[in-house]
């Protein structure tokens, strides 16, 4: 296996634990909200594949979609709308590192191309 990809699905199963983990503990102090989104960072550029991009769009927008309406469970509906935040949360910064990714990929095959 690929060292990259090991790299980029450990940085992603610490990363997403590490959100939940931390919204069902109501903990959220600075210095974790940077270790989340440097372990997004990498998971978005040793993992994610920017031809996936619409695809990690659309799941983006359903998981915020849903987040907002986890809210109406009772006993229950808190929690997971805020395990829901916390997903968002971590998979905010890797769609957007695929986005730059893509964006470098597509300029430098324009600039390359003959």
């Amino acid at each position: 296996m690929d060292t990259m990809k090991t790299v980029g699905k450990w940085c992603y199963l610490v990363g997403f634990a590490l959100a939940i983990v931390a919204a069902l503990a109501n903990y959220a102090p600075d210095w974790l909200s940077w270790v989340l989104a440097g372990l997004a960072i990498l998971t978005g550029l040793f993992l994610a594949d920017p031809k996936e991009l619409t695809n990690y769009g659309v799941r983006y927008l359903a998981l915020l979609a849903v987040a907002t309406a986890l809210d109406a469970f009772p006993l229950v509906g808190p929690y997971l709308t805020s395990i829901a935040y916390a997903m968002v949360a971590f998979f905010g910064p890797i769609i957007l590192t695929v986005l730059f990714v893509f964006n470098f990929k597509q300029a430098y095959d324009w600039i390359t191309s003959k």
